[in-house]
């Protein structure tokens, strides 16, 4: 495990990005899986403000670790943040970005999503393998769309499963736990204060930190990098990078 600290999110964004075309640069096809949130909302910015013309767009292909069901010009879409932040400022070719169809049903749609990952994906002990997945955590220690109380789907049979969000009820569809853990590599990108509390639970294993999702994030490859600011950081006792 590999743990970055920087000043704020800003500072989180530009280095994650930096990391990312380094990352891209070293694959013929590089298959990454998306977060949604407020920081990825920031590299996006980044990336299309200061990299667009840096990547071989062509060879990117974009897919989500998780996706609200609702339709592509709800504000609550994950795929529709990303266009505004990122796709409508860079050459990337239509066929390369594989949302998650969320104005569909919820269980078909996973159904239909973990079938698009076996075809597209190399496949590593049967678990379709991405060269990244990135994830976010939420003040809950959840990750992806994988909550406490469903902590049960992290080794569901399907590679896609559906969550449902403990407050609203709101269902989504979201990569399991296994396809997480089989990526070559994995990013946490975590800010904020409210962070910290679990950030210092999952990356210290403290006792009872195994109900987090977050805390299951065990990358067989040994890859599991993530991205801090200070805020979220806090608990750790380390210096910033």
């Amino acid at each position: 495990m590999e743990i970055k600290i920087y000043k704020d999110k800003q500072e989180v964004a530009e280095e994650f990005s930096v990391y990312f075309l380094e990352k891209v640069k070293a694959n013929d096809i590089f298959h990454v899986a998306l977060s949604g949130g407020s920081t990825p909302k920031i590299v996006f910015d980044v990336l299309a403000e200061n990299f667009a013309d840096q990547v071989d767009w062509n060879k990117v292909h974009f897919y989500w670790g998780d996706e609200r069901c609702v339709p592509p010009t709800d504000d609550e879409s994950n795929y529709k943040m990303t266009v505004e932040h990122l796709f409508s400022k860079i050459e990337v070719p239509e066929g390369n970005i594989n949302r998650i169809l969320g104005e569909k049903a919820p269980n078909g749609e996973a159904m239909r999503y973990a079938n698009l990952l076996e075809i597209d994906l190399d496949r590593e002990d049967g678990v379709p393998q991405f060269d990244l997945v990135i994830l976010g955590m939420g003040d809950d220690g959840h990750t992806a769309s994988i909550f406490p109380h469903e902590i049960q789907l992290w080794n569901a049979e399907d590679h896609c499963v559906v969550a449902t969000h403990p407050d609203s009820g709101q269902k989504r569809v979201s990569i399991n736990g296994k396809v997480i853990n089989t990526a070559k590599e994995v990013a946490f990108l975590v800010t904020g204060a409210s962070k910290a509390e679990k950030v210092e639970a999952v990356i210290k294993k403290t006792e009872g930190s195994e109900v987090y999702p977050a805390s299951l994030v065990n990358p067989k490859s040994g890859k599991l990098v993530w991205f801090l600011d200070e805020d979220a950081a806090a608990k750790l006792n380390q210096n910033p990078s």
